[in-house]
């Protein structure tokens, strides 16, 4: 048997199911399970590696080489707001291309580990010029980008000209490392806040649907959103408006609101780096909320999904239970309408 036949089955439909439930983070519940939290968190994959470790790295050298001095940021001028910009979407194409060109233009693993048997959309009148990808390209570079980057110009600008308390990593070392490790959770928590709004029927209806087209989603799925949605989304920076932070920190926290998207609907559970060794992306939980829309509203760091009574791990019962409270859902809905 194949690793990628032994990491999962495809049902009849060509549909790709883990072998094993996904869980949440060893964290949380009761009795505590302090060994499997600290191996989850330092272990490979982890809370740690490779993803997050990656993105602190990228965000450092963006803070060291690609950003502005702080002096220079002080007041709003085209020139260094551009650079941001540039750096922004050279980074944006860099990240998205690579996980597309790979997994979709390449096919570099065919369908191993694909959750679907099926390719983006080309023929589609559901998306603008009936492509997937080039939808999806268009939200994430005329709507994303420049969101994120306005984000990103305010909040270094009024950290610089000292409007946000800001910290320096020399004077407070550890704060400052704790707040970045702190960051990739925080960003769930708000993303689930978020997302349960956005799925209010009026919002959904008027916002959300567009991301939701992407039943299918790819890598460029990820910020295929309405622009009221992103405005949403990348307010998770504000954080650093409340929270004394660093420069780094801004970016970082929003390079990983920009990135993680791309690997979270990459639609595949593992991207093969060798013939017989392949790293975990964590999205299935994800490409569940976009089959069934109802169910995986956050992520696995914080599991609200479980105290809320949303949470889907790929499993059958799982989908029995969703269905049962679905069924009530609609019977409490129709008991509400008035008889004619």
């Amino acid at each position: 048997m194949s690793e990628a036949a032994a990491a999962g089955q495809r049902d009849r439909r060509g549909d790709w199911r883990p072998a094993k439930p996904i869980s949440a983070a060893p964290l949380y519940g009761w009795p505590p399970r302090p060994r499997a939290a600290l191996k989850w968190f330092l272990g490979f994959p982890g809370y740690l590696w490779p993803w997050n470790v990656s993105y602190v790295v990228v965000a450092v050298l963006t803070w060291v080489y690609l950003t502005p001095a702080m002096a220079d940021m002080k007041t709003f001028a085209a020139g260094w707001i551009a650079v941001i910009l540039g750096r922004n979407c050279a980074l944006m194409l860099l990240v998205y291309g690579a996980w597309h060109v790979r997994l979709y233009v390449q096919k570099r693993q065919g369908l191993d580990y694909k959750y679907t048997s099926r390719w983006p959309a080309t023929d589609n009148p559901t998306f603008l010029f009936r492509r997937q990808v080039l939808d999806n390209i268009f939200w994430t570079l005329g709507s994303a980008l420049p969101i994120w980057t306005g984000y990103e110009v305010v909040t270094l600008w009024a950290q610089a000209n000292g409007f946000l308390p800001y910290v320096a990593w020399a004077d407070h070392p550890v704060w400052c490392a704790l707040l970045m490790l702190v960051i990739p959770a925080w960003r769930d928590v708000h993303f689930y806040l978020v997302h349960r709004l956005i799925h209010w029927p009026p919002l959904y209806r008027s916002v959300h649907s567009l991301h939701h087209k992407n039943v299918d989603p790819g890598p460029w799925s990820g910020l295929a959103m309405h622009p009221v949605e992103h405005l949403l989304y990348f307010s998770g920076v504000l954080l650093h408006w409340v929270l004394p932070s660093n420069g780094l920190h801004v970016v970082f926290h929003l390079q990983h609101l920009a990135f993680v998207p791309a690997q979270g609907h990459a639609g595949f559970a593992k991207l093969r780096v060798a013939d017989t060794a392949a790293i975990e992306t964590g999205n299935y939980m994800h490409y569940l909320h976009h089959r069934y829309f109802e169910v995986n509203y956050g992520s696995d760091i914080v599991p609200i999904d479980q105290w809320c009574g949303t949470w889907h791990d790929g499993s059958e019962a799982a989908e029995g239970r969703m269905n049962a409270r679905l069924r009530v859902r609609a019977e409490r809905m129709a008991a509400r309408k008035p008889r004619a």
